[in-house]
């Protein structure tokens, strides 16, 4: 049976009304970056809890979490509410194949998430593994207003750092807002705006996608992807698809 530990508050940051990150300590397993645990919050007699991916790396702490309140969210409306030292659970062992080691060989990597779809990205980001495989690194961050583009500041250090190698693009459904693609990925992934934005090429031979966040986005892009020739990647089968529902 998993184990859960009990963990606290280290910080509690709103971002939004509906946004917000904790950070937690907690004593837990080793886990890979893209990984994903359960929380949960003891409610009314019943330990309610949901899969949430590190946004920190491995080595860093404390644990970092990047949440949406939903209205009916029972959870997800408790968790906004913690101050620091109050305690939450979190499962010791984290799960998950959204990874770079279940990413075949290839040149560039796209990672392109929705909303806090972008967690797992950002916990990927944050070690030391992507940077020596990869050439091209892709970060697509699409909300729906400018307000709830959160962490600019780590992805701007991460262009900093690797200026040649990273490539950023933000998208903003809702409003238009310069520097940014107004509309949703999908269009973009359709007319190949966004490749010749960015001067890069995706294609079959050199790039793997990585689709995280809203289910639609995710159903739609593999769809487009594969019209233009993209396959899902399985380990019997690799292709150069890979996929994360978000909730």
């Amino acid at each position: 049976m998993p184990q859960w530990v009990e963990g606290k508050i280290a910080e509690n940051i709103h971002w939004t009304d509906n946004l917000f990150t904790l950070k937690i300590d907690a004593d837990i397993d080793k886990f890979a970056a893209g990984q994903f645990t359960s929380v949960a919050l003891d409610i009314d007699g019943e330990r309610i809890a949901r899969p949430y991916s590190f946004l920190n790396s491995p080595d860093q702490r404390p644990l970092e979490f990047f949440f949406y309140t939903a209205i009916e969210g029972k959870l997800s409306n408790a968790l906004i509410k913690l101050k620091v030292g109050d305690s939450v659970w979190i499962k010791k062992q984290a799960n998950g194949f959204f990874v770079l080691n279940e990413i075949p060989p290839c040149k560039d990597i796209w990672m392109l998430g929705t909303g806090t779809g972008i967690a797992p990205y950002l916990s990927i980001l944050n070690a030391p593994a992507v940077w020596e495989r990869f050439e091209k690194v892709v970060l697509i961050q699409a909300v729906r207003t400018q307000a709830d583009l959160r962490y600019q500041e780590l992805i701007t250090n991460l262009e900093n750092r690797f200026e040649d190698q990273f490539f950023f693009q933000a998208f903003v459904s809702r409003e238009n807002i310069e520097g940014t693609f107004h509309g949703r990925i999908t269009a973009s992934l359709e007319d190949q705006s966004l490749e010749k934005h960015l001067g890069l090429d995706l294609n079959v031979e050199n790039s793997h996608i990585m689709l995280c966040g809203n289910p639609e986005m995710v159903k739609d892009s593999v769809e487009i992807l594969k019209r233009r020739g993209f396959s899902k990647h399985r380990r019997r089968k690799p292709g150069q698809i890979t996929v994360e529902n978000y909730w």
